[in-house]
Parts: structure tokens; sequence; C-alpha cells
């Protein structure tokens, strides 16, 4: 019941956060504070929360090699190493975090584990990866096609995943695959901490908000080009004035575009201080950026510094006096 209360809050906030962006299009001024002053806010909070979570991560001490491995290390001249799976060099460290990075690797090696007849059977679950995998590659083309609306003129990779992106060319205008894509990905995502009781028994509130806070960024962002179209020329005169620091109110002041914004700007400022920010954090992980060599290099503990010690010999020198008086053997009469 817990658990449900969690996403009914969850559901509550997106919900808030709607009703502000009704406030905010019923009045002018805070449609100006809107799109000319809290782009910038919102901006420099990400980015400035962003660059503080890296420095922090990178300045974690990691005195041991605790690098995850999946392969036969390096050892012996006549045993065959994997020198990607358990890798000894950076180049390998650069493959594995590359097909993590790209393909997910650790989820393409999830495994369900069933008790049939008293024993563990352990199977194949490719489906977390698989939807895991769709939604982050069409959320990419998702954001890397709005450049379109920041850059003039239009830099050819956004034109061409635009055109890659719908060359199904299904109704006017033309239906893309990453937005069909994105909304499949995110239902999985959702249901499965919802259904699965494991996986619900773990998930916080951020969790839920997470994936809810993008699906309501998306559902406003479909409703606009799909159902409820706006003059396209009138946002890119708006995010062109953001970037060319001239911002301007857009003619176009509706609803949808309040509330799209209004979802925008609150994934982006809270973003660097949640688990979304694992998009950075991949990079920083120390069982994945480091090299398994510990057979072929000497690790010392960073950690053990010279430092002035007291012996025990300089301790009984200094209290021999006391520890006879007190009854205590002393090795030096």
């Amino acid at each position: 019941m817990k658990q449900y209360i969690i996403i009914l809050i969850s559901f509550l906030a997106i919900a808030a956060i709607t009703l502000l962006a009704a406030a905010i299009t019923a009045s002018r001024t805070a449609g100006i504070v809107l799109t000319m002053v809290v782009p910038y806010i919102v901006f420099a909070v990400f980015l400035i929360g962003f660059v503080y979570r890296i420095i922090r991560w990178a300045k974690v001490p990691v005195p041991f090699r605790i690098p995850t491995t999946c392969g036969q290390e390096k050892s012996l001249p006549w045993i065959k190493n994997n020198p990607v799976e358990n890798p000894i060099r950076t180049w390998g460290v650069i493959g594995r975090m590359a097909a993590e990075i790209f393909l997910f690797r650790s989820l393409f090696r999830n495994s369900k584990t069933e008790l049939i007849g008293g024993r563990p059977v352990y199977g194949s679950a490719k489906w977390l990866w698989f939807f895991g995998l769709m939604f982050h590659i069409s959320l990419l083309v998702v954001i890397l096609r709005h450049l379109r609306f920041f850059t003039e003129p239009v830099i050819p990779l956004a034109t061409g995943l635009s055109a890659l992106d719908g060359f199904l060319e299904i109704g006017i205008p033309t239906l893309y695959i990453s937005d069909v894509a994105l909304f499949a990905g995110l239902a999985f995502l959702f249901l499965r901490r919802v259904v699965v009781p494991q996986t619900r028994y773990i998930s916080l509130f951020t969790d839920y908000f997470a994936l809810l806070l993008i699906a309501a960024v998306a559902a406003t962002g479909l409703l606009m080009r799909y159902f409820f179209p706006v003059d396209l020329h009138e946002l890119k005169a708006m995010t062109m004035g953001w970037v060319t620091f001239s911002p301007a109110l857009p003619k176009e002041d509706g609803f949808l575009l309040y509330a799209h914004l209004f979802f925008v700007f609150t994934l982006l400022a809270w973003l660097p201080f949640n688990k979304l920010m694992h998009m950075g954090g991949i990079f920083l992980s120390p069982t994945r950026n480091m090299a398994n060599n510990n057979r072929i290099r000497r690790h010392v503990n960073p950690w053990n510094a010279p430092v002035k010690v007291h012996s025990y010999e300089e301790y009984e020198n200094e209290f021999r006096e006391q520890m006879k008086t007190a009854g205590l053997p002393v090795e030096k009469e």
C-alpha cells in the first residue's frame, strides 16, 4: 500500500506542475518571466549542478582496483585472457566503457532466477535491456532533433536525423519513429516498477517522478506537433532569442507551450540532483573505468601517506614509571 501511495504522490506532483503552467498562461507577467528569465536560471542551475556533482565524484579517492569483470584475467602466458571483459590496458577499458554506454552491456547480461522443483533455474531476461536501450536511444534522437530550434542555419545533424526518423512518412505532419519508441520505452519502464513486486518494493518517489516528468515533456511536445499545432517560426524566434541573449515573449503563449516549457525546465533543474545524473556518473564508476592489472602492477593505497607514529618503545619510555606503579608489565626495567 505504501508504494501505491508513492505512485499517487508522483502523479499529484505532475498535476501540480500542470496547474502552475495553467496559472502562468493566465498571467502575462508570469509568461514573460517563464520565457525570458527562467531559461537562463535553469541552465545555470543545470550546468553548475552537473559540474559540481562530477567534481565531487572525481575527488572521491579510490584506493583499490575494484573493476567488475566477466572474463578471464591476465595471468599466466598460456592462459588466454579477455582484453575487453577483463582489461589490463587503457584501450580495453575504453572498449568496455563504449559497450556499456552505447549498448548497455551490463543490462544485456541480465538474467532471471526462478525456483523450479526447489532448485534455482537461471534464464535470459533481455526485455529490460531492449526497452531500456530503445528508450535512451529515442530520447537522444529527440534531443538532437530539437537542435534545429537552437541553430541558424540548422545543422546537418538535426536535418538528417529528422529525415531518417520520419522516413516511413506516416501522416501529416510526419510521425517520427523515435516518438513511438520513446513512449513504448517509458511505458515499459514505468509498468515494470508498478507490476513487478521486487522492483516496486525498492522504487522511490524519485523513480516514478522522473519517468512521469519525462513522459509529460514528451506528451505536451507531441500534442503541440500532431494535435494542436503551434507556429514553429515563433518557437524558433523564441529559442534563438535565448541563444543570442535577446529573449522575447512569443506570440504563441497557449497552455500547451507553457506546460511543455515548465516540464522541460523542471527536468533540467532537477536532473543534476537525482538518479538521472547517471548520464555523467557512469564515466566515473570505478567498477567500469579501471583496468584489472593487480597481478602486473603493485598499487599502493594513497591514504597511507607518511605520518609521524608513536611506537610502543617510545610509549613505554614515556610512561614506564606510571606503568610500573599501576602494575603493568614493561619490556625494559
